[in-house]
């Protein structure tokens, strides 16, 4: 029962996990797109600009970055002697 137990708890923080990820990766998608959509709407034609496909690739690698990151910190940190 006890060890039934510690695999649920170990189920829970891992949903928990994902909810709060996909809360935030909405909730910044959202403004990214407000934004941009602002930003678009300040033009003189109204519309978006094309973007430029190095932009573009800066972003994607910016990306990975920060994923790379957030995954790191769930790695155990190694101990210093």
């Amino acid at each position: 029962m006890e060890n039934q137990k510690n695999e649920m708890t170990e189920e829970d923080w891992k949903t928990r996990n994902y909810l709060a990820g996909a809360f935030i990766g909405a909730v910044l998608g959202v403004m990214s797109a407000y934004l941009f959509a602002r930003s678009a709407e300040e033009n003189d034609t109204g519309k978006p600009e094309p973007i430029p496909t190095g932009t573009l690739i800066g972003l994607l690698l910016s990306v990975m970055a920060l994923v790379r990151q957030i995954a790191e910190t769930g790695k155990p940190k190694p101990n210093k002697k």
